[in-house]
């Protein structure tokens, strides 16, 4: 799946707010998306480090109009956790070399809130 199929829309409630603060986001995704697949695709549609990625499967509610009864569908939502401090990684390289990995990550998603 390419990440503009994983990542549907952005979940802004009160509560998801308050945690982009800390540096968490909320996103509905598909329902057959991965842990992995899921930070992939915010990795790469942001360019930001994802740290941890939580996700919950929400079921449908029962919904009447009148005498038809339906049920709404069922979605998944994902809360991201980003690095908020990237900092650029050593390793040891060939002849106990430190050699230093900086890739240019971003520490908040700018298009979160439609800024």
């Amino acid at each position: 799946m390419r990440p503009e199929d994983i990542i549907i829309a952005p979940i802004i409630t009160e509560k998801s707010s308050e945690n982009i603060q800390n540096g968490r986001y909320t996103f509905e995704v598909n329902k057959k998306a991965t842990k992995i697949q899921i930070a992939n695709a915010v990795e790469k549609l942001f360019e930001v480090k994802v740290l941890k990625v939580n996700t919950i499967s929400v079921k449908g509610k029962m919904k009447r109009m009148g005498a038809h009864a339906g049920m709404t569908p069922d979605w998944k939502k994902a809360i991201v956790t980003i690095d908020t401090n990237p900092a650029d990684k050593t390793y040891l390289g060939k002849g106990g070399k430190e050699v230093k990995v900086s890739k240019k990550y971003k520490d908040s998603i700018d298009e979160f809130m439609g800024a």
